[in-house]
């Protein structure tokens, strides 16, 4: 099953507001491991970004008012992420933005239950810690000096890594119904065994029948 690993930047902490999405990001990936489909957009939020926002991500107001408006992406990505299962952390709070801008320009809004929150996966795996998503970065040893600031995409990358070790499933998953899948190595080195066909001599077959018929009146009769 394909899988969306999902995340947004914004202008504030809540829709209610009137904040806005400055950037979507989405990774596919195929159980878990990327199929080079991404879908990533910097967005015109029509509005001021508070200096706040701005040393989260570091997108200017400047900057974003030459990109597109959501309402002009948004078919695009509700395309992207159809029929698939969608990973995000802290789910709400992308969901809220997301359906947000979706319900103001009259487009269908995501439904929660394609949606699997990695969040409230750690919170189960971890109970009373931090579960941010540097946090678990840092308790999975995943890298993190890409990230200076939080970019949408980046972040998507690192929550694949995360999610996988959440699951312990730190090794990639392959379908074994595929034709193309190859044959396993041990410490990457092809193991070849020649197989040796012996042929027995009449002379040879003749001595052994004649040594199991002794050796059954012996024990047999």
């Amino acid at each position: 099953m394909s899988e969306i690993f999902l995340d947004t930047e914004t202008t504030g902490l809540s829709y209610k507001d009137g904040h806005k999405i400055v950037e979507i990001a989405c990774v596919e990936t195929k159980d878990l491991i990327p199929t080079n489909n991404v879908f990533h957009k910097l967005i015109n939020p029509k509005r001021n970004v508070p200096e706040a926002a701005f040393k989260v991500h570091g997108f200017s107001e400047k900057f974003l008012s030459e990109k597109e408006t959501f309402d002009r992406i948004a078919d695009e990505f509700l395309s992207f992420i159809k029929g698939k299962k969608l990973i995000i952390h802290n789910a709400n709070f992308d969901l809220e933005f997301l359906n947000g801008e979706l319900g103001a320009i009259k487009k269908n809004l995501i439904d929660k239950i394609l949606v699997i929150d990695s969040l409230e996966v750690a919170r189960n795996k971890f109970p009373g810690a931090s579960n941010s998503l540097d946090a678990l970065c840092k308790r999975f040893n995943i890298d993190l000096s890409r990230r200076s600031k939080h970019n949408a995409l980046l972040d998507c990358e690192l929550l694949r890594e995360v999610y996988i070790n959440l699951l312990d499933a730190k090794e990639p998953r392959f379908n074994l119904s595929s034709a193309e899948q190859e044959p396993s190595k041990s410490n990457n080195e092809e193991k070849i065994y020649n197989k040796k066909v012996l042929k027995i001599s009449e002379a040879e077959l003749k001595g052994h029948e004649g040594f199991l018929k002794s050796e059954l009146k012996k024990n047999f009769y």
